[in-house]
């Protein structure tokens, strides 16, 4: 099964992967075979336990073989075409997610595999993920959203191998990635309408701590200090009761949903009585009301970014471009 010919300028683990990717391309070896255990491969060919070991692990981080503990190693995939895999780690699905993953994978190329999990914002599942797949790819994208002491987790994987995505808190600035700066974007952007913030008696921002980086709280905050604005934060909109002369900021789609039918039920006008700002453009928000205005990140661009980040192996903290789209809800 193992092929190793001496005099020739290939080193010796790459002949072992071929000899591998050779039998199953020829039915020898197929999906949950058991291959040659490290040391018996080590022995029958006088080389060293290195020299194997680094053999197993590239084709483990390629997905085409797994560590079974105590076991040995087995045929995991035949699907011999792919050069590198990368592990995707995301808080949760939503439209907008989704146009940052497409963007990823089609700007990749097509020899990379990428597998994704979501956390759902629970720490024991972020870990437990991340354990359960070290050693097992190339790169790790990892979107810790704002779970605290991810740092911990993180550090059992390789830096080099590991990238940030939108929320770059302060412990984790030593590895690479793309982020959105929370604090600064929601200041600007709400400075550049502040005319027509100024036209509403008091602004409300619907902030989950579980759920919303710290920095869009701060921003907003600091806005209205500067500005002398009235403002309370909501935990939820639950029991609010929209009245004219209010402006409310809304990250979570669903709630957006809810404040839309209070309005409604209320008999108010939107951007007339009460004023919405949403978090995160999508295709719906330009329709829902007459159209929703937006506080939003690129995340094509983003998912583009991040491929061309992967494929060059680019270390490097990418800033990503932010903008507010003024539709009828302001």
């Amino acid at each position: 099964m193992i092929t190793i010919k001496k005099g020739t300028s290939v080193p010796k683990y790459k002949q072992i992967i071929a000899s591998v990717e050779t039998a199953i391309l020829s039915g020898n070896l197929k999906k949950g075979d058991k291959l040659p255990s490290i040391n018996s491969i080590r022995d029958e060919y006088n080389l060293s336990r290195d020299t194997v070991l680094m053999a197993f692990n590239t084709l483990k981080n390629r997905g085409i073989i797994q560590s079974v503990v105590g076991k040995g190693n087995y045929i995991k995939s035949e699907k011999i075409d792919v050069k590198q895999k990368v592990f995707l780690l995301f808080d949760e699905l939503n439209t907008f997610k989704e146009d940052l993953y497409n963007a990823f994978i089609k700007n990749l190329d097509k020899s990379i595999d990428v597998d994704i999990y979501f956390h759902h914002f629970n720490f024991d599942v972020f870990s437990s993920i991340i354990a359960d797949k070290i050693g097992d790819y190339n790169y790790y994208v990892i979107m810790p959203a704002n779970l605290s002491n991810t740092k911990t987790v993180l550090d059992k994987l390789p830096d080099d191998k590991v990238y940030i995505l939108d929320q770059m808190p302060k412990e984790l600035q030593k590895y690479s990635g793309i982020y959105q700066n929370f604090k600064k974007d929601i200041l600007a952007n709400l400075e550049s309408v502040s005319d027509v913030i100024r036209k509403y008696e008091k602004l409300f921002l619907v902030f989950s701590k579980e759920k919303q980086p710290i920095g869009m709280l701060e921003g907003f905050k600091t806005f209205c200090n500067e500005k002398d604005i009235p403002f309370e934060i909501l935990k939820s909109l639950d029991n609010a009761q929209p009245k004219p002369g209010a402006l409310y900021i809304i990250p979570d789609d669903d709630d957006l949903l809810k404040i839309v039918k209070k309005i409604k039920e209320s008999e108010l006008v939107i951007a007339k009585d009460v004023g919405l700002i949403s978090y995160n453009d999508t295709l719906l928000k330009d329709v829902v009301a007459d159209g929703i205005t937006t506080i939003s990140t690129d995340f094509t661009a983003m998912g583009k970014r991040l491929a061309k980040m992967i494929s060059t192996n680019e270390r490097n903290h990418i800033e990503n471009p932010n903008h507010i789209i003024i539709r009828h809800s302001l």
